[in-house]
């Protein structure tokens, strides 16, 4: 399965997410987190041959779709919020908007 985004940086747009109580990006980063366990499990049940490959091969290709349409998700996303895409940095204007609302 193809990942745009590592474990790190999906961590760390999380991390901040949390801390400046923006809740969405994480929601994303989470689900993107348990596609790929979904994923990594099919793919070593694919290789019992105690199992039905077929049925695993089949949850595993749609968790590695999934995955695709969520990463793009993620990535529209940071950039209608202005992410900076070279560090995952939580924008400025956001992080003010934020504070403002509590």
């Amino acid at each position: 399965m193809q990942e745009t985004y590592s474990a790190a940086q999906l961590s760390k747009v999380i991390d901040q997410s949390l801390v400046y109580q923006c809740a969405c990006p994480a929601q994303v980063c989470r689900a993107l987190f348990e596609l790929r366990e979904l994923h990594d499990y099919q793919m070593n049940c694919a290789n019992d041959m105690a199992n039905d490959r077929l049925v695993h091969e089949t949850i595993a290709a749609a968790a590695a779709q999934s995955h695709e349409l969520m990463e793009q998700c993620l990535t529209r996303i940071l950039e209608i919020e202005g992410w900076d895409p070279a560090n995952l940095s939580l924008p400025e204007s956001l992080r003010k908007k934020i504070v403002k609302n509590f």
